[in-house]
């Protein structure tokens, strides 16, 4: 006689959005307290993330990009790690909005397929959110040597 329950095959396991939202909440909260991730963290992961990506020439709108060139002109200042990212955080998810400036000739669609997979690895790996959706805006296209047009040369120290 054979036992009906050791038989039959068992369905091959499934993950459900409730168990990755209860495996998402073990990792910042426990019976010995909780964790928040600031939005500051999410936004600062995910700018590094964008510009670990080659063909990503900026962060950013001209605005943004204008005043962090100014920025960098001053001694000890540096570019703001979040700039051109606005993040939206929960207690489990975060939701991300980049805007990049882009090298002339790179593919917009496969530099933003890379661009998501880096930014939604790097803020899940550190923080434990789940990345809900990376939202990209290409703002502009960056043409090599166009930079140079646009600057006044500088006065020589002697004339």
């Amino acid at each position: 006689m054979t036992n009906p329950t050791i038989s039959a095959a068992t369905p091959p396991a499934q993950t459900t959005n409730s168990e990755i939202a209860t495996s998402n909440r073990s990792l910042l909260s426990s019976s010995e307290g909780t964790t928040t991730v600031a939005d500051t963290v999410v936004q600062k992961i995910a700018g590094l993330a964008t510009r670990e990506i080659p063909g990503v020439h900026a962060l950013g709108g001209g605005a943004a990009r204008a005043f962090s060139s100014l920025r960098e002109r001053i001694p000890g200042a540096t570019a703001s790690a979040g700039q051109g990212v606005s993040v939206e955080v929960g207690e489990r998810q975060a939701a991300i909005d980049l805007h990049i400036l882009v090298e002339y000739g790179v593919s917009i669609a496969d530099l933003a397929s890379a661009v998501r997979r880096n930014v939604i690895g790097a803020v899940e790996q550190m923080t434990g959110l789940q990345v809900v959706e990376v939202n990209i805006a290409v703002t502009d296209v960056h043409i090599p040597g166009e930079e140079d047009d646009d600057r006044t040369p500088e006065p020589g120290r002697v004339q």
